[in-house]
């Protein structure tokens, strides 16, 4: 699955269209080094199919390869994080 990213100045999104679908994560940047996630969308047509949890490991590494920390607002991702517990490093402490 690609995922794609946008960006801008204040934030962006991840994003992944599969059969004419697309899922997103959106994030709000509030500094060089951290990011704040606050929404995950993924259509009927999408789930099941590992969509979301494809997005939110994609976040997770983004993260640690670009040394910023997550503060986690959306409940998926917040959901996601409980089921992780490796993912623990990127979370704002």
């Amino acid at each position: 699955m690609q995922i794609i990213e946008d960006n801008d100045a204040s934030g962006g999104r991840y994003h992944a269209t599969i059969d004419g679908s697309t899922a997103e994560m959106t994030f709000s940047r509030t500094s060089p080094s951290l990011i704040i996630i606050d929404h995950t969308l993924v259509p009927d047509a999408l789930r099941g199919k590992g969509v979301g949890q494809a997005l939110a490991l994609h976040a997770v590494e983004a993260a640690r390869a670009g040394g910023w920390k997550i503060i986690p607002l959306c409940p998926f991702f917040k959901a996601q994080l409980e089921r992780h517990p490796d993912w623990q490093d990127i979370l704002k402490s």
